[in-house]
């Protein structure tokens, strides 16, 4: 697809940090990439969620952008890997739930799902204390079913240091499951590893 006359000129400007610009541009096409968003996501919010995010990647990523394809196919293009990356994520979780859900649905009485519940806020509970960073990669590989190369990008990482953070959080958790007890060792094996 040719590029727009005008898009090339806001292009040109959005690279030198032009802010008007960038505002022209979200102006001509946040109500397309809204449309699309609500099309396939089913909800406001996360249709303008999309758009925000699609817009903060062309602000972010302005000095790369390429005056010779269009503009408008690199945002969509950029929202089309968003979905999918949204539909992945949603995927997991999804399957994550029912997985937990048929496990804590077939214990047989109170006493066994109440000791199961304080398994998961015990596990919970390790997790939050590793740091910050360590806790916001591990949650994202292990509970949303990012690669490592997606963690990387979103957070600004090299794929090495998340790969280091996953192992750090995994030696953490495993170390404090086995000094809790090995019931939760089991457990959070099945889970978590």
């Amino acid at each position: 697809m040719k590029p727009d006359i005008n898009d090339k000129a806001y292009v040109e400007a959005l690279q030198k940090g032009d802010a008007s610009a960038f505002d022209r541009l979200f102006g001509k096409y946040s109500g397309r990439l809204y449309a699309f968003g609500l099309k396939y996501l089913r909800s406001k919010e996360d249709a303008e969620g999309l758009v925000q995010t699609v817009f903060l990647k062309v602000w972010d990523n302005r000095l790369q952008l390429r005056n010779d394809t269009s503009f408008q196919s690199y945002l969509f293009t950029i929202a089309y890997n968003d979905l999918c990356n949204i539909f992945r994520k949603r995927s997991t979780e999804r399957m994550f739930k029912e997985k937990l859900a048929l496990e804590f649905s077939g214990m047989e009485n109170a006493d066994t799902r109440t000791e199961f519940k304080s398994i998961l806020e015990r596990v919970d509970a390790i997790i939050e204390q590793l740091p910050d960073t360590q806790r916001v990669v591990f949650r994202k590989s292990r509970f949303e079913g990012m690669t490592t190369k997606e963690i990387a990008a979103e957070l600004h990482l090299s794929p090495g240091t998340v790969d280091n953070y996953i192992s750090a959080a995994l030696k953490f958790i495993r170390t404090r499951m086995e000094k809790e007890n090995m019931a939760l060792l089991l457990f959070g094996s099945l889970w978590i590893f």
